[in-house]
């Protein structure tokens, strides 16, 4: 990698980050409902560095980033769309591939948080609960936000199938102290929950045009985990 080449990389990273600093910046703000508070930069910098950790491969920025994004194209389901974006930043902030409470974690890292952050404590409960539900995605029905979150959560599997392949490479890699027959096994069984569901999606617009690909795409990874 020529000097040139790493300039690029690092202006385009900072861009980014400062993007996102944007994003959280507004969204802390809504959340607020007018409520004074501290400079959101630091919290956005907190959660930036959790979401860049090394031992990510998958859920990194860039999965931030794409749901973040998601939310927007359902944002006109939510009934609070920016309560739903703040859990966005929360979901996935504590990770650790070889631990199984990383929701409740990064929930009750939320709840640390956000009060001090000057967010009410109605929508600081609302935000533990919704990234509380990214444990089974599975809202109850009528819950507007927990779909919102949960759809945008699971959208890359409907992703074209070279960047579905991407992620689940990814996916392999965050978990590479396991072996790869305990893996072929415990991942085919997450792609058979998955595909017993009646619908991977709830809102309409990922029901329409999510849900057939990621379907196709499931099929396809679990016939390449059962050569």
């Amino acid at each position: 990698m020529t000097d040139s080449s790493r300039g690029s990389g690092a202006q385009e990273a900072a861009a980014t980050r400062a993007r996102l600093r944007d994003r959280w910046r507004e969204t802390l703000l809504a959340a607020r409902r007018g409520a004074p508070g501290p400079d959101p930069g630091p919290y956005a910098d907190d959660l930036l560095a959790r979401w860049a950790e090394p031992q990510r491969q998958y859920h990194t920025t860039a999965h931030l980033i794409a749901v973040l994004d998601h939310v927007d194209t359902l944002a006109a389901y939510a009934a609070d769309a920016h309560t739903v974006r703040l859990a966005a930043w929360f979901h996935d902030a504590v990770y650790r591939p070889d631990r199984s409470e990383n929701e409740e974690r990064s929930a009750a890292l939320a709840e640390r948080a956000l009060p001090e952050a000057g967010v009410p404590d109605e929508v600081t409960a609302e935000v533990a609960r919704l990234v509380r539900l990214t444990v089974g995605h599975d809202p109850a029905a009528g819950d507007a936000d927990g779909e919102v979150l949960c759809d945008a959560d699971l959208a890359i599997l409907a992703a074209p199938p070279r960047e579905y392949a991407t992620y689940a490479a990814q996916v392999r890699a965050e978990y590479g102290f396991v072996p790869d027959d305990a893996f072929r096994e415990g991942r085919a069984m997450v792609l058979r929950q998955l595909l017993g569901l009646p619908r991977l999606f709830r809102t309409p617009y990922a029901a329409e045009h999510w849900e057939p690909r990621a379907r196709q795409n499931l099929l396809t990874e679990l016939e390449l985990l059962d050569r």
